[in-house]
């Protein structure tokens, strides 16, 4: 079927004096309209839910810092939501459009690029949870313009993080490249022989310092932490539950970018070729770990949960409001004060509704000066004169 079609491809497209020879961006060339339907439909409705949870994220974060709320763990969390959302947003699209077109339409420049800034990106993300192990998660006091009390720590680690992320996929940008098959152009990852030995021992140590090591470096603190919090801390409650999530975080990334690790590294060390299926399969679990840190953050984070509480409130209140001022006249002031603009508009001359009662009692009261012959209570006056 479809394997042995990708396989025929790929044997008599790729050349001789290459190692290995990979599509870049998507596979392509795979026959069948099921293909073409389903995995773009798929890639879409995953970014679109992960992009909404991750700008969820992101402003409730920014909320919490506004609002003088924010920790370094939470500095981080952001990072890391922010670079989610880059992935489904410019990754995840591009492998959409690869897979309904079949062949390459997205020219040299993103050819050469899409894979390198994938690979920084995914990079990025196992470094930042493996950052947070240092972050401190209690609040930090916020100085007189509203940022960090000290956020020199935070925005170093984010930068050392970024440019080791993006140098280590170097390689991904210098073998890329167009060919032409037939009227059309497939991009391709196709490393020289005369590099095969060098760049063989570079895919050992690029998975394993990128993502093996820090990942089970963070699962392995964070579960030591955690027990040590749940059985010695005098107030664990809270502190546990942060834990928690970022446990959850690390297992998740870890567990869900195996698939893509290993197909990726036993492709570019020279092994038989994994099924197209798992390939699939791989790329689509890497745009689902972008869509599922949200969610664990939303329902297991306590502060994330209250704010997005928050925010829906608001929002409900907002269109409340909108539609109660179309119905009700706006007022002010107390309410003597509307019961009597009220009865003012109501004997208004302008208004065609009278109510002739209380048009002549607060006639009456206007109309204080009464003459001594008229006076009702004469008796009254004349105590006051005495």
């Amino acid at each position: 079927g479809l394997a042995a079609a990708w396989s025929d491809t790929m044997n008599t497209e790729r050349p001789s004096n290459v190692s290995f020879f990979d599509f870049i961006g998507g596979v392509q060339l795979l026959q069948g309209e099921n293909t073409r339907t389903v995995m773009p439909v798929l890639l879409i409705g995953v970014c679109v839910s992960g992009a909404v949870g991750n700008l969820l994220v992101l402003l409730i974060f920014i909320r919490d810092f506004r609002n003088g709320k924010g920790s370094e763990v939470k500095a981080l969390l952001a990072s890391l939501a922010s670079t989610d959302l880059v992935i489904l947003l410019l990754c995840a699209p591009v492998r959409a459009i690869t897979y309904y077109k079949q062949t390459w339409t997205l020219g040299s420049f993103v050819c050469s690029t899409t894979d390198w800034f994938q690979h920084s990106c995914v990079v990025a993300k196992t470094l930042i949870l493996a950052f947070t192990t240092r972050a401190k998660h209690t609040l930090v006091p916020s100085n007189a313009t509203g940022g960090l009390h000290n956020p020199t720590w935070i925005h170093g680690a984010l930068a050392f993080i970024w440019i080791v992320s993006m140098m280590f996929p170097i390689p991904q940008m210098l073998f890329a490249s167009m060919l032409p098959y037939g009227r059309d152009n497939i991009c391709v990852s196709e490393m020289p022989a005369c590099a095969s030995d060098f760049m063989s021992l570079f895919y050992k140590i690029y998975p394993t310092a990128t993502f093996v090591v820090p990942v089970i470096y963070t699962v392995a603190y964070y579960t030591k932490t955690l027990h040590t919090a749940v059985n010695h801390a005098p107030r664990p409650q809270h502190q546990s539950k942060v834990i928690l999530v970022l446990l959850c975080l690390s297992g998740a990334l870890g567990l869900m970018l195996l698939p893509e690790w290993g197909t990726f590294t036993w492709i570019r060390l020279g092994y038989s070729r994994p099924p197209v299926g798992l390939m699939m399969f791989a790329q689509v679990l890497l745009y689902a770990c972008s869509s599922f840190s949200p969610v664990i953050l939303m329902t297991m984070y306590d502060d994330v949960r209250q704010g997005l509480i928050s925010i829906w409130f608001i929002g409900t209140c907002r269109s409340k409001k909108r539609v109660s001022r179309k119905k009700c006249p706006k007022t002010e002031g107390n309410g003597a004060e509307v019961g009597a603009n009220a009865v003012t508009n109501a004997i208004s001359p302008g208004n065609e509704k009278t109510f002739p009662d209380v048009e002549h009692f607060w006639t009456g009261r206007r109309n204080t000066h009464v003459e001594e012959d008229q006076d009702p209570v004469p008796w009254e006056r004349e105590e006051k004169m005495l």
